[in-house]
């Protein structure tokens, strides 16, 4: 008895939560997204796969790009964000991340990383990124390694972290290969709730090319924007208990 008392008391930890969709807007299928985020009232977008990797602005209202910078086919581009004045975009297994200038999309230099690059956000001080494991990492502005933060659920180890998200002094990221969300407490790491969404994209919008829930952006004004790789669809949602 004791000890279905205690799971049950740690199962309650983590609060779970639905979707209610508040508005769809147009997003372009060929973008398999990796990377999403607003900044200055501006949504970005670093597509990945090799051959199409891009960093890019994007018009919400249209889903088209605004500019729209192409990598060198040899890299698979990852997660993305701005800090200061810089645009930073990790590459998949390519050792090397890229700065960018956060305005003009012109490249200023390649950086050494020496693990996977998958997810990618900042607290306004620091980086945050993710690498497929259950680890986070928060990096100073040359990326170098700060503190590592595992994260678990339950009490067990929660891996495939994948595209993040800062809100509300919280980590969001998607569970790689889910229709699940989690939501972080960047001090224990600790996963303090789920966001269940699935059947955010319905059936009838489905093709072959398209892949699994990945991208999370907020504006300025706290509204929740969540996407998918090669979706038609951006989506902004609401949280319900």
């Amino acid at each position: 008895m004791i000890g279905v008392l205690l799971c049950a008391c740690s199962q309650a930890q983590v609060t779970q939560y639905k979707y209610k969709v508040v508005k769809d807007y147009p997003h372009d299928m060929a973008a398999y997204t990796q990377g999403l985020f607003f900044h200055n009232g501006t949504l970005y977008e670093t597509t990945g796969q090799y051959g199409t990797s891009s960093i890019r602005t994007v018009d919400v209202n249209t889903g088209k790009p605004i500019q729209n910078k192409k990598l060198n086919s040899k890299y698979f581009a990852e997660g993305s964000v701005v800090l200061g004045n810089n645009l930073y975009i990790l590459t998949w297994t390519n050792k090397v991340a890229f700065v960018y200038d956060a305005k003009t999309l012109e490249y200023k230099k390649t950086v050494g990383y020496p693990r996977e690059g998958w997810g990618l956000t900042t607290d306004g001080k620091q980086l945050i990124a993710s690498d497929g494991s259950n680890t986070l990492y928060f990096l100073d502005e040359s990326l170098k390694v700060v503190r590592k933060l595992p994260v678990t659920m339950n009490g067990r180890p929660l891996k495939n972290l994948n595209e993040l998200e800062w809100i509300k002094g919280k980590i969001w990221a998607n569970v790689y290969l889910t229709d699940t969300i989690v939501i972080i407490d960047p001090k224990t790491g600790k996963v303090e709730g789920t966001i269940d969404c699935t059947g955010l994209l319905p059936d009838e919008l489905w093709t072959s090319a398209t892949d699994v829930l990945n991208g999370i952006a907020v504006d300025a004004a706290g509204k929740i924007y969540v996407t998918g790789k090669n979706w038609p669809k951006l989506y902004q949602i609401e949280l319900m208990k």
